[in-house]
């Protein structure tokens, strides 16, 4: 909710608001990124599963429909947007690299993703495509924190299905 409310995590203010110490907040949460990263994790969590109940069909079209459903749902974040513009850093070290799990936690929701679209094939070769199809729709969704204009899904989809076995 403090998220939410601010656009940011202000630790500071949140151990405030949660009448108890910096010192016990960064004791429970690990670190500010930490912290970030489960709120975006969380948000992107409900993301997926709305994407991912709205997507129709099955195979590489429904892989595609759900990554197209969820790249809007991140488009119209306006909180996500804002903490974007105003903290770039701090978005690409929390969102796009091994300082938190989120990027670990996509690659596993989009081997749930091809499971449920029923694409399949040798399970490491899956999780390398899954790695690769994670890192190509980063590019795509959070292009401003890669110091690129927003990318267009439709330019990315080639290169998305590409990498669906089938």
């Amino acid at each position: 909710m403090h998220y939410l409310r601010h656009s940011t995590i202000d630790m500071e203010l949140l151990a405030t608001e949660m009448a108890i110490s910096r010192a016990t907040l960064y004791r429970m949460t690990g670190s500010r990124d930490a912290l970030l990263g489960e709120v975006f994790w969380a948000i992107g969590r409900i993301f997926l599963a709305e994407a991912s109940q709205e997507a129709a069909g099955t195979g590489a079209d429904r892989v595609i429909a759900v990554s197209r459903l969820f790249a809007e749902m991140v488009a119209g974040a306006q909180q996500l947007r804002r903490f974007v513009a105003e903290e770039p850093q701090t978005a690409a070290r929390v969102l796009l690299t091994n300082g938190t799990d989120v990027h670990h936690r996509a690659i596993e929701a989009q081997l749930e993703i091809f499971e449920e679209s029923q694409v399949s094939g040798d399970p490491a070769e899956m999780r390398q495509r899954a790695f690769l199809y994670v890192r190509l729709m980063e590019s795509v969704v959070y292009s401003p924190v890669l110091g690129v204009p927003e990318m267009d899904f439709d330019l990315a989809e080639p290169a998305l299905r590409a990498l669906l076995p089938r």
